[in-house]
């Protein structure tokens, strides 16, 4: 419990999430975002129990981890209990986006989805935002694709 805890602690403050000050509202920013009770926050956070596997569904992208890394470092599953896919060893170029590969940007991902011209900019637009929201990139790029799109 109490290794959890100062885990999530440390992703929290990572993510700028103000849990020290009794009144820096952290805890219940962080129920909000993750759209769970603000005791299920406070529980945790004072070590008192840990979350159930909805609430941690709900936090882990808050906090920017996978659902297995949650359950993996609450002690509720060991690595072994849910093991990763096997590693390709292959010699085909790993695609964009995989783990071992470069990610596509907002303008490759429209492209390779399909999205019609006519929307290709509110999808870029929309896609950067929402990596600059959950943490996944620290800063809106506008990438001269974007600028392109006119």
């Amino acid at each position: 419990m109490e290794h959890f805890a100062h885990w999530v602690e440390g992703l929290l403050r990572e993510r700028g999430y103000d849990i020290d000050s009794p009144r820096g509202g952290g805890r219940s920013q962080l129920a909000e975002d993750a759209g769970v009770h603000r005791a299920a926050v406070t529980r945790l956070l004072q070590r008192q129990s840990l979350p159930d596997l909805e609430t941690m569904r709900a936090l882990a992208p808050v906090l920017g981890v996978g659902l297995r890394d949650m359950l993996i470092e609450s002690g509720k599953v060991v690595p072994e209990d849910l093991p990763l896919p096997p590693q390709s060893t292959g010699a085909a170029a790993p695609r964009a986006g995989s783990a071992d590969g470069p990610r596509a940007t907002p303008q490759e991902a429209a492209d390779l989805l399909g999205i019609p011209e006519s929307h290709q900019r509110q999808f870029v637009e929309m896609t950067e935002m929402i990596l600059t929201v959950s943490g996944a990139r620290s800063a809106p790029a506008r990438d001269t694709a974007l600028d392109r799109l006119g």
